[in-house]
């Protein structure tokens, strides 16, 4: 049987099989020979002051050569059932595209409508945006397939501890064409530049399944029905019947809260953060991380996070983006937003992260909001 251990390792070894194989046997106290294979199941990088630089990598040792998984592959879905009225899903960025390959899966209807366009379409908004400051406010950073995340990143950890297990989520990604690493790393990472084709590919599993995604479609009201609601309404006028909404609409979509409001769904005001984006140098930020090893072609460009308490608030890092660019993530005209991303290598000179403090329901009250 496999056996799971955590084993050290420095930069210089951490790509080198024969020094993993080595590493485990010392672990363990066998033989180099009594090793027959080791794999890499979570990887991670101990960068703190005072502690030797290393990878920390959690590994299956076996007595003997393990076979190669097998590719993952997106799913072959039964087409979901006709004749049955569907769910609407509002929006097809992560939220909503996952929300429809669950229920493709469980063989229920549905149909998403998305306000702004597919991904290969977006570029060329993006490219008015980036280039001629022209915001179109139904396709941007934000808007489109995929949401805000496939032209903004991939960052895929969370510091929050209650999303539960996310390796089924990893699984489909990767299933998709993201890359495998994202399932071993303590910080996965997909990158700009081929997220959307891991957005794409998922949006064609679940066509596939028979659920629609409608493009340029954008929500203007929700049809209750004696405290039910019965349907939804486009932009251009026309209805969809429905059994449910699912609501997955992004925050910059500012204009869905009015409309649920209208429906009679009860808003609360929540906490968030605001703040601004602050751009570095890359070398910077890998010396204070790495010191003597910044540069060392085994490690990624470094990353940081902060958090602390100013005047009684809350003030911390957001969304760092190593090896990134700073991205303008307006959804109107003459607006100014910006996001960070990075692409799949992170080779950018330049590092940036966001610097947000908190929010609360009283600060607006206090402004008269």
């Amino acid at each position: 049987m496999p056996r799971a251990l955590v084993i050290e390792l420095a930069p210089d070894d951490a790509s080198a099989g024969d020094a993993l194989r080595g590493a485990a046997a010392r672990r363990l106290g066998l033989p180099l020979e009594d090793v027959g294979d080791v794999r890499v199941r979570r990887r991670g990088i101990d960068a703190r002051h005072g502690v030797r630089l290393r990878y920390d990598l959690t590994v299956y040792v076996a007595g003997e050569p393990v076979p190669d998984e097998p590719r993952l592959e997106p799913p072959r879905l039964a087409p979901v059932p006709a004749g049955r009225t569907p769910v609407v899903i509002v929006g097809a960025g992560p939220a909503g595209l996952f929300a429809a390959l669950r229920l493709a899966e469980r063989g229920i209807p549905a149909v998403v409508i998305e306000r702004g366009k597919p991904v290969q379409a977006r570029r060329r908004d993006l490219a008015a945006i980036n280039k001629q400051g022209v915001v179109d406010p139904e396709s941007n950073y934000c808007f489109g397939e995929g949401g805000a995340g496939t032209y903004s990143d991939g960052k895929l950890y969370t510091r929050a501890g209650k999303r539960g297990p996310v390796e089924e989520v990893l699984r489909t990604l990767v299933a998709h064409g993201a890359p495998a690493s994202v399932l071993i790393d303590n910080r996965p990472h997909i990158g700009s530049n081929r997220l959307p084709g891991v957005v794409m590919r998922l949006r064609h599993t679940i066509e596939g399944a028979g659920i629609p995604v409608r493009f340029g479609s954008r929500l203007a009201a929700i049809e209750v029905d004696r405290g039910r609601v019965a349907g939804v309404r486009l932009a251009t006028g026309e209805e969809i019947g429905c059994a449910a909404v699912v609501l997955a609409a992004g925050h910059s979509a500012r204009d869905v809260l009015a409309i649920v409001a209208r429906a009679g769904v009860r808003l609360e005001p929540k906490p968030f953060a605001a703040g601004v984006r602050v751009e570095h140098p890359q070398p910077l930020i890998d010396a204070a991380q790495y010191g003597r090893h910044a540069g060392h072609p085994m490690l990624p460009a470094a990353s940081y996070r902060f958090a602390t308490t100013v005047d009684g608030r809350g003030v911390f890092s957001f969304c760092m983006c190593p090896g990134g660019w700073i991205v303008p993530s307006a959804t109107e005209q003459d607006a100014v937003v910006v996001n960070g991303m990075s692409l799949s290598r992170r080779d950018s000179p330049f590092a940036n992260s966001g610097v947000v403090v908190a929010i609360e329901p009283a600060d607006l009250e206090r402004l008269g909001y």
